[in-house]
């Protein structure tokens, strides 16, 4: 690799990691993707096309998506920062997924690959010891890129920049998500016909607390998800002149949250559920008419998410019929667990070793978190195509979601030139078929049709449903995606 690109992945690294923005509001973020591709796109004409807002993702296909209030907050922050008050405009209006095709000059396969560009709701560490915070690069919004989110879109950038002399076989579409986190970005940019025509499909992690430079054919355990949202309405009264008169919608909602939290772990697949926010009430004195929690469940086999699910939702109902009072409940977002082809696995190893030798490449790692990703690759798998996800190791000093987290630089230029080889080289395989996967599905061998649904069109929708087997796993787990 030149000095100039490895300069440049850095440099762009740390700029997304100074300015990390949230799911959906990922305004500065896109703004300026778009703009490194338009340089890109100066410096080799007819190369890349570019596809965003509207054209990339559908925000009515989004259940709780940001108001327009928190959008046009993004936006002000992105045109003061520097970027483009019309390319702005249009992100706010329409949202922020990007997408870039490039063409080979050969025949060969169609890739998608996915870069995923959000942050996360963190304060990040300000200790003279945490990394960016020496180099001047921490982000001091109470925001962070804790997943390694902002070396993804980096590399995504640079594999643009090189695949731009269009030598390769086939084509590339490089997805840059929005909302990984939350696991809502996904089916957006599906619902738009992002991977039309794909026959094969990679997401790259980096991090997983790997040593640096640890290349992993795929993932493994990565668990279905149903994040849901419920809504409880009370009655208002005074707290001590007319309780009686009142319906205490925020004590249906805090009884809710411990019976969530003690739910009945399943022995046929690891579980996990949580109670992320509850908020409710006006004031001390006043009977809580109104309370909203939002939650989540998970495991690594489909059946057991939707049993999980399908709990919550009654503790839900039972919550509000002991107090008396409404609730609306409904999934706002989900994936699915993951089945890797083991043409694909097999290939991508192949190229990996050939670069970088036997020792740092491993076939498999467990992911024990939710990435919607596992959509994506779903919806390949479905067409025909090949799916996997690919794991570098950055050396992490400490967990992913974490205030210290951070990656080792060093990473970044392996994650580039492995997925750059393999684009080049990755020709070989079938086009269409999948007689083998790594961490095995349901019993036909791929995921559920059911799992790509839009979240954001029921209430009270079903859970997944990809029954996943043990899988084949070596390697530390780390919550390294959602």
């Amino acid at each position: 690799m030149s000095t100039a690109d490895a300069d440049r992945l850095v440099a762009l690294r740390r700029e997304f990691h100074r300015h990390a923005e949230l799911p959906f509001l990922e305004i500065r973020t896109a703004a300026r993707v778009l703009a490194e591709l338009a340089d890109i796109a100066d410096a080799a004409p007819g190369a890349v096309t570019v596809r965003w807002g509207a054209d990339a993702m559908r925000a009515d296909a989004v259940a709780d998506y940001p108001s327009p209030a928190e959008r046009r907050r993004a936006g002000d922050a992105a045109v003061a920062q520097g970027a483009d008050p019309e390319v702005v405009r249009r992100l706010v209006d329409q949202g922020t997924a990007v997408i870039a095709d490039i063409t080979g000059n050969r025949p060969g396969p169609a890739w998608a690959i996915r870069f995923d560009i959000d942050a996360l709701p963190i304060t990040e560490s300000s200790d003279s010891t945490h990394p960016p915070a020496a180099a001047g690069f921490r982000c001091d919004a109470g925001t962070m890129h804790a997943c390694g989110h902002d070396g993804h879109t980096a590399v995504g950038l640079l594999l643009a920049r090189r695949l731009a002399d269009r030598d390769f076989p086939g084509s590339v579409r490089l997805l840059f998500q929005p909302a990984e986190e939350g696991c809502r970005g996904a089916n957006a940019m599906i619902a738009a016909g992002a991977l039309a025509g794909v026959q094969r499909f990679l997401a790259l992690h980096l991090g997983n607390s790997l040593p640096t430079g640890t290349m992993v054919g795929t993932a493994v355990d990565l668990q279905a998800t149903v994040k849901f949202a419920a809504e409880f309405t009370g009655v208002a009264a005074h707290a001590a002149g007319g309780p009686q008169h009142g319906r205490n919608a925020l004590a249906a909602a805090a009884t809710a949250t411990t019976a969530l939290l003690g739910l009945p772990r399943s022995s046929d697949g690891v579980t996990n559920v949580n109670v992320g926010t509850l908020h409710g009430g006006s004031a001390t004195n006043i009977i809580p008419d109104a309370a909203r929690l939002t939650g989540e469940v998970r495991s690594n086999v489909g059946s057991v998410c939707a049993e999980l699910f399908s709990s919550a939702e009654r503790v839900l109902d039972a919550a509000a019929a002991m107090y008396g009072v409404q609730v609306r409940h409904y999934a706002t977002a989900r994936s699915t667990t993951l089945a890797s082809d083991d043409a694909l696995v097999d290939e991508v190893l192949r190229i990996a070793t050939a670069r970088f030798g036997p020792d740092p490449v491993r076939r498999t790692a467990v992911l024990s978190a939710s990435d919607d990703a596992s959509l994506l690759a779903a919806e390949v798998q479905r067409a025909g195509g090949l799916s996997s996800y690919l794991l570098v190791g950055s050396g992490n000093p400490a967990p992913h979601h974490h205030p210290r987290f951070d990656i080792d630089e060093a990473s970044l230029p392996i994650a580039l030139d492995w997925l750059t080889d393999i684009v080049r080289q990755g020709s070989a395989l079938p086009r269409a078929g999948r007689p083998d996967a790594t961490a095995s599905a349901d019993a036909s061998g791929s995921p559920d049709p059911s799992d790509s649904v839009d979240a954001s069109r029921s209430p009270q929708a079903t859970g997944h449903l990809d029954p996943s087997g043990p899988p084949d796993a070596t390697g530390p787990p780390d919550a390294t995606a959602e």
